[in-house]
């Protein structure tokens, strides 16, 4: 009974702040100059984090098995995973740029969790036998670590994309202009007309230095962490792959039974794989690995949900049927 109240008081608070820090968040994308807001927002952040490892411990202790048994345990361990990660980016003072671009996967992940659409899987149950085992803790605990690491990378990739096709694309438009400025400076305009149009050029030229400047930098730093955080969730996801392996042989007695969720796991193994392997070839630009991260984006999603949704498969004890009041 304790455990019980304790469980769903730590949820309600998790929700509550998390719905304040969607708000802060949103405020925080339209007024950047409001340090103290954003102040606010990372404060949430950890007191979420905290409420969320309380509830896992304390579904832990309560049910006697690790709290990974379902959906609902593990979305709220990978929105856990979304804020570790998070925070390591906080500490290694990329808050402005990196952590913001995390943030809202662990927020709307760990909302969706806890807003009560999964209600029939908020009480745990006794584990089904295929759950019975030691490999329980290895096998899903580095497969959600290594979902939750491949899409916060994928996300900086993303971001990334984003980035560097918006700069391109001002780049074709300032051409464009310079083309017809040059021709109407030619056709139209001569003397000191033209000098002083030569002279605002050159006064402006500062300013988009500069932001060209900081624009590389923060693409070299999406390229950067984008591709340290896949490879850390690409060692996770191997190793989960390898420990369920084992287990499946163990529980089914086959190591690999083409299970749909076990497809779909090495159809996304095999995009990053495609991924890491674009990244050790110098001549490609960051672009190109980055559109690989942003398929493998979409992968994870249907590897993660699709197999619930369908109800189909050996990981079926997994599916869920949402709740509408």
């Amino acid at each position: 009974m304790i455990f019980s109240t304790l469980e769903h008081i730590l949820t309600h608070i998790s929700f509550s702040t998390v719905s304040v820090v969607i708000t802060l968040q949103l405020i925080t994308l339209l007024v950047n100059e409001i340090v103290g807001l954003y102040d606010s927002f990372e404060k949430g952040m950890i007191i979420t984090f905290f409420c969320l490892t309380g509830l896992l411990v304390t579904r832990w202790v309560y049910w006697k098995h690790f709290p990974l048994s379902d959906l609902y345990e593990s979305l709220i361990f990978l929105s856990w995973s979304f804020y570790i990660i998070h925070m390591i980016l906080y500490l290694k003072k990329k808050k402005n740029n990196l952590s913001a671009i995390i943030a809202p996967s662990a927020i709307f992940t760990q909302g969706f969790a806890t807003s009560g659409l999964l209600t029939e899987m908020h009480q745990s149950a006794i584990l089904v036998p295929a759950l019975q085992s030691q490999w329980l803790m290895m096998h899903v605990s580095m497969m959600v670590l290594g979902y939750a690491a491949l899409l916060c990378g994928s996300l900086l990739s993303i971001a990334l994309l984003i980035i560097t096709f918006q700069k391109d694309i001002k780049k074709d438009i300032i051409r464009i202009f310079d083309k017809i400025k040059h021709l109407l400076n030619e056709s139209f305009f001569f003397g000191v007309q033209y000098m002083n149009e030569k002279g605002n050029i050159l006064q402006s030229a500062s300013p988009l230095s500069v932001r060209n400047y900081y624009r590389s930098r923060l693409i070299e730093q999406l390229d950067h962490w984008g591709y340290f955080v896949i490879s850390l969730g690409f060692i996770f996801l191997t190793t989960g792959i390898l420990s369920g392996a084992v287990w499946a042989n163990e529980a089914w007695g086959s190591y690999w039974n083409w299970d749909p969720k076990e497809t779909w796991a090495f159809i996304t193994w095999t995009i990053f794989a495609i991924y890491l392997h674009i990244r050790t070839n110098k001549n490609l630009q960051s672009a190109n690995s980055a559109i690989v991260a942003f398929i493998g984006f979409l992968i994870i999603w249907i590897c993660y949900f699709g197999v619930n949704l369908l109800r189909i498969g050996l990981h079926s004890y997994g599916s869920f049927t949402l709740t509408l009041n």
